[in-house]
């Protein structure tokens, strides 16, 4: 007879169009680990509730996404430094003791899908981040930690990007308005949410040339029009965000299982899929 099934999930609202499932399956079937992933639709204001029931019932790891990473952060009893920062936990796991762990991945699968999937040098590099939400605060500390020459957070309000290099000032990071970017960059990430709606942050095309690689970190299955506008620039290379989402998924089920799959061959599955 099989042994019980260890149980994890993604919780969130909307979530029926999560990938996390399939990712975490795959991984699963990749690394012989012996698991059920499936999606929950959390109501907005049950999210407590609906943690609470799912260790107590003795499942073992959770997936946050949005609206609920700033709560998540807010209910974790032990936060990683990089989760500290982010003000956002996107993993929950419980501990022998039962206390409430949580982490924030998303950094970590940004620079993983850079770095080791497209070979895009961030140490030295000048970079501008486009938008200063949950998304963009996120990333933050892992970016940082790769040793950029320079990092500048461009945003519609800059008082919010201000804040954000307040988090971080004993780095190079500095903020503006979209209207007072300056120079041209190494790297454009574009972590406005502006793609979802068919937008384009307001900057100039100067910040852009062919040495310059562009990341937007949604992704569809069509170019995005921050990627679009990009290539228009003249960009050496444009980059979405799936391989992130891949990445960070790998970097949870390292946590909770122990071992890192082999992203690769998921990501390449869902990029055939998506065409």
């Amino acid at each position: 007879m099989a042994g019980p099934v260890d149980n994890y999930a993604v919780m969130g609202n909307p979530i029926a169009h999560s990938k996390s499932p399939v990712i975490h399956t795959l991984f699963a079937d990749q690394t012989g680990q012996s698991l059920r992933y499936t999606a929950i639709l959390v109501d907005v204001g049950g999210f407590k509730k609906a943690i609470d029931e799912f260790f107590e019932n003795g499942d073992l790891g959770l997936s946050i996404t949005v609206p609920f990473k700033e709560e998540a952060w807010r209910l974790a009893e032990k936060r990683t430094s990089r989760a500290e920062k982010a003000g956002a936990v996107n993993t929950l796991w419980q501990d022998e003791h039962g206390l409430l762990h949580g982490d924030n991945t998303d950094g970590l699968g940004l620079v993983a899908d850079l770095k080791a999937n497209n070979r895009v040098s961030i140490k030295g590099a000048r970079v501008l981040i486009l938008g200063a939400g949950g998304a963009v605060r996120g990333v933050l500390e892992p970016l940082l930690a790769e040793q950029p020459a320079d990092v500048v957070i461009a945003n519609r309000t800059r008082s919010k990007a201000d804040t954000l290099v307040e988090c971080f000032e004993d780095k190079a990071i500095s903020a503006c308005g979209f209207d007072e970017i300056e120079g041209r960059f190494d790297l454009v990430i574009n972590g406005t949410a502006a793609s979802l709606q068919g937008e384009m942050p307001p900057i100039s095309g100067h910040v852009i040339d062919q040495g310059t690689c562009c990341y937007d970190m949604m992704y569809s299955a069509d170019e995005t029009v921050f990627n679009r506008w990009c290539r228009e620039q003249g960009a050496g290379k444009t980059l979405d965000g799936l391989g992130m989402l891949v990445e960070q998924a790998a970097e949870q089920f390292a946590i909770w299982r122990g071992v890192r799959p082999d992203t690769r061959q998921v990501l390449e599955l869902l990029r055939n899929e998506m065409a």
